[in-house]
């Protein structure tokens, strides 16, 4: 098995190498066989793995390969940690990156930089799968920056457009924010258990929580919480949690198969399942957990709200990631782990449906993005029509696809999560959810409508030329609406109410929501049914079809008079609640103004005028009195000493 999982992990790297460095030899054709073969190879072994470990006797392996270093009794170790949870994310990432990597040959065939695109992707895959195999949080490190690091080369990959270069470093330098807090997390695990191994610091639970950090002389924080918000902040930066959100929507700058890989199944989950990972820690602080669910709720409540106004096909899309990953967090919030995992896999899959169908659009478009040069694309695009359709209806949770057992389940356990209280956060958080399924609805179909019904806005020379993309475009479209619809039917069961997560996840039997919500599960079917019943999710998602389908359908005319009627508002969310303006200027002009003020006032006037140079004058100015006495006559030197000894005699004497 040891193989297996080395093998699973180096393939995609040893392919990124060759493309990388050889692909000018190679040849394009050769670059993404090579490329493809070796995520392919990934996939079927972690596939083969899931399958395995669903037997009673399956057994988690954890082991250390080798000793990167050795600092007095700290062991900085690599090794895996191959559990369910891990096994489930190395499925996922590997089946999705396949998907992108082969849609990649039919959107990247003109492109210049073709070869070093798929060894980029490969590179990514590898940093992602050494994320979530990790045993230690040293390996965890690395993957979480090595993710960040290919995400910059990736969104920048367009480099001599000004926006991809702008966009990449806004990634680059939010997530380093987060990182921050990440690594001061994982810094106070060091400190207080002497270790970085996942199974070692879990054994140490007790005495971290029963520490406390003082802030101030008389404040102190407990420790284990002060460590989970500081991890949940890295979580923030690589999930995209507000404020550390406004990289996300930007970084459509890159290729949309980077935009599919990006927000689907990798680096926007990191810390998602971060989190889940870490449950054993976050389980003691019920602060830190009100925090990550406050956190998470407004996340999944106003971003999606500003997916209404959006107009690239693209961002549309990237704002509902941005929704969806606020929805996990909130699930995490409550406890509910497995709920947040369970959302972040069939999200992985209708999401990455999603993006790879809006670029099934943009290639017919002529690489068009704005939806209101759209409309009427379903007879001529008939394939990537059905497919974004299973997708939407997956993302709004239509009951059936998989988004809706994930989706409805998750909404479902913030209801019973009472042991927060019956207070402001629970509601805030239970409202949140409930009405971003009707904001959901609302502008994934406004996208849907306005690409494929209605009236044909495109020009006449566009229209001529549009046709369905080549098969190497629609295949993985195909692919990926297959789990988009069925996944869920048959996952829900183990996933949520099942073993499937002994020993990965651990929830305080007070805090476990889902074993409340088993007691009213009776299969997959009566939970479909229960939709119907007692559900508000399913009728908030009609709601906003329909209201979508009198705006963008029946009404078009009425969403500018909308616009026109409530312009404060609009403008607000065209500002994007001005956290960009607030990230982007304001902390950069405060941050020049406070280093002018150090640098004119503390560096030239103390620094240089007062230490420095004052110093020198002053020296200057005594030595120029000192050398008035300096005649060179041998009679005032004599003239001296006798006062000087006058001086020094009536001192004694007085004395």
């Amino acid at each position: 098995m040891i193989n297996l999982h080395i093998t699973t992990v180096l393939m995609p790297l040893i392919a990124s190498i060759v493309a990388g460095l050889f692909g000018a030899k190679i040849g394009r054709e050769r670059s993404h066989q090579i490329t493809i073969a070796a995520v392919g190879l990934s996939f079927l072994i972690s596939l083969y793995l899931l399958i395995n470990s669903l037997g009673d006797d399956f057994q988690v392996q954890n082991y250390n390969l080798y000793s990167w270093a050795i600092v007095g009794n700290l062991h900085m170790d690599i090794g895996f940690l191959i559990d369910r949870l891990s096994l489930l994310m190395m499925v996922v990432v590997t089946f999705v990156s396949l998907m992108v990597h082969i849609y990649t040959i039919g959107y990247m065939h003109d492109d210049p930089g073709y070869q070093r695109f798929f060894s980029y992707i490969s590179l990514f895959t590898f940093a992602m799968l050494m994320l979530v195999m990790s045993n230690n949080f040293l390996q965890l490190f690395f993957g979480w920056e090595a993710v960040g690091l290919v995400s910059y080369l990736l969104i920048g990959f367009w480099f001599k457009r000004e926006s991809a270069v702008t966009a990449n470093l806004k990634a680059f330098l939010v997530n380093r924010v987060g990182d921050f807090g990440f690594l001061l997390g994982i810094a106070g695990i060091v400190f207080f258990t002497n270790s970085l191994d996942y199974y070692d610091v879990f054994s140490q639970v007790d005495l971290i929580a029963s520490n406390e950090i003082k802030i101030t002389e008389t404040t102190s924080w407990n420790a284990m919480t002060m460590i989970c918000i500081l991890l949940f902040i890295g979580a923030m930066g690589k999930s995209a949690q507000a404020p550390l959100h406004v990289w996300l929507p930007d970084s459509m700058e890159g290729p949309t198969p980077i935009s599919a890989l990006i927000h689907a199944a990798t680096m926007v989950t990191a810390g998602i399942f971060m989190v889940a990972r870490m449950s054993p820690l976050f389980e003691l602080s019920e602060m830190a957990l009100a925090f990550v669910l406050i956190i998470g709720s407004v996340t999944a409540f106003f971003m999606g709200l500003l997916g209404i106004i959006q107009n690239d096909i693209k961002r549309v899309v990237a704002y509902s990631t941005l929704s969806q990953l606020g929805y996990m967090t909130v699930a995490l919030g409550v406890s509910a782990y497995s709920a947040a995992i369970f959302h972040l896999m069939t999200h992985a899959f209708f999401k990455a449906l999603l993006f790879l169908a809006a670029g099934s659009v943009i290639i017919a478009m002529h690489h068009e993005q704005d939806i209101r040069k759209m409309g009427g694309l379903k007879k001529y695009m008939p394939i990537t029509y059905i497919t974004s359709l299973i997708g939407t209806l997956a993302l709004v949770g239509f009951p059936g696809s998989a988004g809706f057992f994930s989706k409805d389940a998750l909404i479902e356990t913030v209801k019973y999560s009472h042991w927060l209280g019956d207070g402001m956060i629970y509601w805030i958080s239970y409202l949140s959810v409930l009405l971003g399924v009707f904001i959901t609805s609302l502008y994934s179909f406004r996208m849907f409508f306005m690409v494929f019904h209605g009236e044909e806005r495109m020009d006449k020379e566009t229209k001529s030329h549009l046709h369905e993309t080549p098969t190497v475009v629609t295949m993985p479209l195909i692919l990926l609406a297959i789990p988009s619809v069925f996944v869920g039917w048959f996952t829900i069961k183990p996933l949520l109410f099942g073993e499937y997560f002994d020993g990965a996840i651990q929830v305080l039997p007070q805090h476990d929501v889902l074993a409340q919500l088993s007691e009213s599960f009776h299969g997959s079917w009566d939970f479909l049914l229960h939709s119907f019943t007692a559900s508000l999710a399913f009728y908030m998602a009609f709601l906003g079809f329909s209201v979508a389908w009198l705006l963008y359908i029946k009404f078009p005319e009425i969403p500018n008079k909308i616009r026109t009627k409530m312009r404060a508002i609009v403008v607000v969310l065209e500002e994007k609640y001005f956290f960009d303006t607030l990230w982007m200027k304001v902390f950069p002009s405060l941050g020049k103004s406070i280093g002018r003020i150090l640098w004119k006032q503390g560096d030239e006037k103390m620094i240089d005028g007062a230490l420095v140079n004052g110093t020198a004058y002053g020296i200057r100015s005594i030595a120029s009195v000192i050398r008035n006495i300096q005649t060179g006559y041998l009679y005032h030197y004599a003239f001296a000493m006798i006062v000087g000894l006058v001086i020094i005699l009536s001192w004694l004497l007085w004395t």
